[in-house]
């Protein structure tokens, strides 16, 4: 059974930073694109960022750009993002995923396993 948990979250003041990590069973991850997402109150979800398979490549959203870090990591725990000068605007709820295939994409459709999301709020 593949699962993907997420971990890492909490509250922090704008301006400060968190770590996501996301433990991962059931699938080897290291053949797949690996991506965060995330969703807040009242909004669609949204594309955060995306790295290859191999590490080599990397995506991210215009609004996080220059501020989070997407990395890759062990078998059990594929994929990380590094969260600096945060905003209250980052609040929401962020979702490790994996890819159906190799390459970055920053399509949900292209990813066929989710996590259930760690809380990321940001105060003012």
């Amino acid at each position: 059974q593949v699962q993907l948990v997420e971990s890492g979250g909490g509250l922090v003041q704008a301006g400060g930073s968190l770590r996501l990590s996301c433990a991962a069973s059931g699938r080897t991850f290291s053949n797949y694109a690996m991506g965060w997402f995330r969703q807040a109150p009242g909004k669609e979800r949204e594309f955060v960022a995306a790295i290859s398979r191999s590490g080599s490549s990397t995506y991210y959203a215009d609004s996080v750009k220059g501020r989070f870090t997407i990395s890759r990591g062990t078998a059990a725990n594929p994929v990380y993002l590094q969260m600096n000068s945060l905003k209250p605007e980052d609040t929401a709820v962020y979702y490790c995923a994996s890819a159906r295939g190799a390459v970055v994409t920053s399509l949900g459709g292209q990813y066929d396993y989710w996590g259930q999301g760690t809380q990321v709020t940001v105060s003012s």
